[in-house]
């Protein structure tokens, strides 16, 4: 807690708060600064700027305030997401509209997100504003998100890092010991979110950075995952399409990506000319 309030206090000071500082230092070193002219000079420049002791006093007491309260703020937000990924639902979410706020963040547009959020138990309709990032882009166009979700509360956090894999931003391959063969994975939504459910019911993270031949019954559960997907993509490359077609999620109407392709445009997120690339694909599909 003390390091989120040195960094809270950090950040005020950085945005302004150096202000009320300044005033005090400012009074303080006055009867220095002018003592060489006499005691008398100094005492009277001291008195002539009491209202920076004032004003710097009530200026850093706001600067501390507004810190603990950002401290606390972010103490929070960690705990309610600490929670979630501990006690929460992991599944997936649709976008299903983007409109933009006019808003910019550090040069990044700021966007409101209609999604479809649904799990063993619920089902719902909600908004979430985001800023949108190069990597983010790409992975609101796919539009598919993984969510932790409190099914009481309904409370959700989008995992940016779980959604850039399956919206294929991120690669996912697995390599066989056993048949020395790498499967790739990338971008297949629906074996990418079982093996999530393995690991988080092992309590494992997805970050990359766990050698499941530590584990080997999540190895085997995970690559029999794996396989399974590998096995269902041969006849997809043998030229059987239409079985896949009949599985896959309705796609949004040509209307309503227009719409949302132009949302993006607006909001800044994609330039002129990929708006115009993006357009004639979706216009060559009519």
């Amino acid at each position: 807690m003390l390091a989120r309030y040195i960094r809270a206090q950090l950040i005020v000071l950085v945005c302004g708060g150096l202000v009320g500082p300044i005033f005090l230092i400012t009074y303080f070193l006055l009867p220095n600064l002018f003592g060489s002219f006499g005691p008398d000079v100094g005492s009277m420049a001291q008195s002539t700027t009491s209202w920076m002791l004032w004003a710097g006093l009530l200026i850093t007491v706001a600067d501390v305030l507004v810190a603990i309260w950002l401290a606390n703020r972010g103490a929070q937000s960690s705990a309610k997401s600490a929670a979630l990924h501990q006690t929460g639902v992991l599944t997936m979410a649709q976008i299903t509209g983007l409109g933009e706020t006019g808003m910019r963040i550090n040069e990044r547009p700021v966007v409101n997100l209609d999604l479809h959020i649904s799990g063993p138990g619920f089902e719902f309709d909600s908004r979430k504003r985001v800023t949108v990032d190069i990597t983010k882009q790409a992975i609101v166009t796919a539009r598919k998100l993984v969510v932790w979700v409190d099914p009481n509360t309904r409370d959700f956090e989008i995992d940016w890092q779980a959604s850039a894999l399956i919206s294929g931003v991120v690669p996912a391959q697995f390599q066989s010991t056993e048949d020395n063969q790498t499967y790739d994975l990338s971008g297949q939504a629906g074996p990418l979110m079982e093996i999530m459910q393995i690991y988080k019911a092992n309590n494992l993270p997805f970050g990359g950075t766990v050698d499941i031949r530590n584990y080997p019954t999540v190895r085997q559960q995970v690559m029999a995952v794996v396989r399974r997907a590998a096995a269902q993509q041969q006849p997809a490359a043998a030229g059987v399409g239409a079985a896949a077609a009949s599985v896959a999620p309705p796609q949004a109407s040509i209307a309503q990506r227009l719409q949302e392709l132009e949302a993006l445009h607006k909001s800044g997120v994609l330039s002129a000319e990929e708006y115009a690339s993006k357009r004639a694909q979706i216009i060559s599909d009519i």
